[in-house]
């Protein structure tokens, strides 16, 4: 497992032209992209869904897919993604009457298995379902859009989190998504995360290979 992964997020793509955008990402030497769902009722969008991974893997795009669902109830998705070729999938635990349950869904699946928490919501969901995780995903602006701005606070919770992983010894990811660009990855990074969701950042520019080195960059200063 590399030790950094900075992992594109599509929700900040061209979606007219998202196969291709994709294929741009990865030309630059990424090993995973970052595939949101949205429901437009746990958060006020509505995103693509399976049938759109599913067409990206029938056009042969076959690199690693993590996809982050924000949508309630969860489980029914979870199977669809699994159908549609996700690789790894990871739940709010506000999405599922029985978190345990869900995560067992994904894992049986043969999926990665991975739990998102808002900037708001407690840890204590890790006291009971650490053991069971290959990811934990710490959101670092309210979920749902592209292009909001980093939350500070956000930066103790990854530090609590590193600190729980540490204690498990499990080998655990630690994901922050949102915000995320050259001025505060390396902030991010020394608190503790060693995955990167970035959207904006590299979408935004014209020139995707140069703002991936860039922010692997600031990872190494």
């Amino acid at each position: 497992m590399e030790k950094i992964l900075i992992v594109p997020s599509i929700l900040a793509a061209d979606f007219a032209c998202l196969g291709a955008e994709i294929d741009k990402v990865i030309s630059s030497g990424i090993k995973m992209i970052h595939f949101d769902m949205m429901d437009n009722h746990y958060v006020p969008s509505l995103g693509v869904g399976p049938i759109v991974l599913k067409s990206l893997r029938s056009s042969g795009i076959d690199i690693f897919i993590d996809v982050h669902l924000m949508a309630k109830p969860v489980d029914c998705l979870i199977l669809d993604c699994v159908s549609a070729g996700a690789n790894s999938i990871s739940i709010h635990p506000e999405t599922t009457n029985h978190i345990d349950r869900s995560l067992e869904l994904i894992k049986e699946n043969g999926c990665k298995v991975g739990l998102v928490f808002n900037p708001t919501t407690p840890l204590y969901y890790l006291e009971y379902v650490i053991n069971k995780l290959d990811l934990i995903l710490l959101m670092s602006v309210n979920p749902g859009f592209a292009g909001q701005s980093f939350l500070p606070f956000v930066l103790n919770k990854v530090s609590q989190v590193r600190n729980l992983i540490e204690k498990s010894g499990c080998n655990i990811r630690l994901a922050v998504d949102g915000g995320i660009n050259t001025n505060n990855i390396s902030l991010i990074a020394r608190a503790g995360a060693d995955m990167f969701i970035v959207g904006t950042a590299i979408f935004s520019k014209f020139d995707y290979q140069q703002a991936i080195n860039d922010l692997y960059c600031k990872l190494q200063n």
